[in-house]
This record gives C-alpha cells, structure tokens and sequence, in this order.
C-alpha cells in the first residue's frame, strides 16, 4: 500500500531539521518498538548521514521483548550508532539518554561545549510523553492522533545538554508495502490517508503466525489456521458485537475493533517486522519503486520526442508533390 501522506508542517519540519543539524552532536530517532524498521524514517536518515545516532524503541513494554533485543543488536551493528529500547513513561530509563548521547559525543560537554540534541521521530510514536518524562512536567503536547507538535522546542535537560524537539514527520512517499499498514495500524498515518479494513487485514496478516494465541485469549476464537485473513477478520467481528441485520458482520466495526486493540496493547507483547522481514520488504519495494521511475521516466522521454518532431506537411489539393492514391 503506498502511500503519500506529507502535510505542510511536515515540509516546514524538513525544513527546520535542515538549518538545525549544522550545529547539532547527536541525533535521536525515537521508533515504534512494535514497527522498528517501518518507523524509521529514511528521509530522516539520508538529511542526518554521518552525524552520531541514537536509535530509541520506545513502547517496549507492549512490543515482544526477543524480537526488541533482535532490533536493537540490528542498529548497534550500524556505524556510529547506538541504541536501546525504552518504555517513554518509566522516568529512569529515559535518563539513560543523556547518558548515551554523551558517550555519542565524548568531545562534548562542559558550559563551554554543551552537547547539542535534537530529537525527531514519526508522528504518535511517543516522543512527546518522552519528552514530559525527561523534564518532569507537561512541556509538550501529548495525543493520539498524529500532528500534535508543531513547532520546534529547545529544552534544557542539563546545564549542559539541550535537547531540541522537532514535530512528528513521515516522508513524502512510503514504498515499502507493509511499512504502509504497519503504520498506518500504529496511529503513525492520518486516518484520511488510509482503509481501515485494509489496513485491519495486514495487521492480523502479520500477527496470526506468530501471536496466534493471543488472538485466541483476546477474542475467545476456534482454531484459525485454515482460514483467510477475511475470515478471522469477520470471526473478530462476530465476537466483538460487530454484527448487522441478518447476521451480516460489519467489516469496518471488526476493523476498528482489531486496530484499536493492537493500538492499546490488549494483544499482548506483539512486534510486527523482524529484522531479516523488513531488509527483504524494503528491497523489494525499493525495486518497485525504481521500476515505476524507470517506466516514467521512459513515458516523459516518448512525450518529449513526440512534442519535438516535426509536424507533417500539409499538402493542398492537386499538389504535385502529394502521394498518389
């Protein structure tokens, strides 16, 4: 599901994260411990190229705790980054970042040479409860629609450690199929943007192999190993008073039901991606997306010849240089 979801205040952010980095010692991507690899942001990645990372899965404490340690292993293997996992609202692992972004920035430090943060992450990924959690009081907005920062702030953690937080910001087109549903299943992605039951769909396509048995516990369900993703969709439904007149199941109530529960972790402990899963989601997506450029690119350079060839000549009637019948 591609999908293009980029509003202008996440323009402006791209903008404001441009003029910031020039004066910044480290940068910290807060991810979804749920969606580690959908939630990074590859924009992010190529405007921070060469600047000291931290990587933070945040909502660990609802993502399963192996395939966390599997992410977090995947990015410290990455040069000149670190990472941890973290659950935003527990006030002593959160004071681990300080202490990480120092080892990030040994050359940094002291009133002289502040270490200089910035933070940045998807929309609805936490950052803002994070953020509360790191100054001990309500300095910014939380919620659980995405877009609820918009503007930067500076804030002080330490006499000598500023923290500079950015709104929530995707990027303009996200090619990776499942890295679509997986965020849009997570509140990363306006509801606009999206179908419910389409997205509903992919997400028990990435839970019910793994997490069976906590659909079982959660919805009271028969064994659904024989059936489609449809099905065990309208099963979800039937349990959750998602029927209509005629015994008909209300598709988008099942919808509804299934996103919302994985949103508030009544599914348990759930992870949707591995490591080994999104490198080969991404290259195929990527390879996607390069034969679409590929086939526009050809479509635009046919158009251009078409509009510099010469036009036909127009012959009158009876002109001796007109081709005979």
């Amino acid at each position: 599901m591609p999908i293009q979801w980029f509003p202008g205040h996440m323009n402006s952010t791209k903008k404001a994260i441009a003029e910031r980095l020039p004066e910044i010692d480290v940068v910290i991507e807060l991810l979804d411990a749920r969606l580690p690899g959908s939630s990074a942001n590859p924009l992010l990645a190529e405007m921070t190229r060469g600047k000291p990372a931290l990587k933070v899965l945040n909502k660990q404490d609802i993502a399963d705790a192996d395939l966390t340690a599997q992410w977090v292993a995947y990015y410290r293997a990455k040069p000149g980054t670190n990472a941890l996992g973290l659950d935003a609202s527990a006030v002593a692992p959160a004071r681990q970042l300080i202490a990480a972004c120092r080892e990030l920035a040994p050359l940094r430090g002291g009133m002289v040479k502040p270490v200089r943060v910035l933070i940045c992450g998807i929309p609805n990924v936490g950052k803002s409860t994070l953020i509360n959690t790191l100054v001990g009081k309500s300095a910014a907005k939380t919620g659980d629609e995405p877009g609820i920062t918009k503007l930067e702030q500076k804030l002080v953690l330490a006499s000598d450690f500023y923290l500079f937080d950015t709104p929530g910001m995707l990027w303009p087109r996200i090619v990776v199929e499942q890295s679509g549903y997986h965020l849009a299943a997570s509140g990363g992605i306006g509801r606009n943007a999206y179908d419910e039951e389409e997205v509903a769909l992919a997400l028990l396509a990435s839970v019910r192999g793994r997490y069976a048995d906590r659909l079982v516990a959660r919805y009271k369900l028969a064994d659904f190993a024989d059936i489609t993703d449809e099905a065990l969709l309208a099963d979800l439904g039937r349990k959750r008073g998602g029927l209509l007149a005629g015994g008909r199941v209300n598709m988008q109530k099942a919808a509804e039901v299934a996103i919302n529960d994985f949103r508030a972790g009544a599914w348990g402990r759930i992870t949707l991606e591995t490591p080994e899963q999104f490198e080969q989601w991404s290259a195929e997506g990527q390879a996607r997306d390069a034969e679409r450029l590929a086939k526009r690119a050809k479509s635009k350079a046919k158009d251009k010849d078409a509009d510099l060839a010469p036009p036909e000549e127009a012959h009158e009637p009876g002109d001796p240089n007109a081709a005979s019948a």
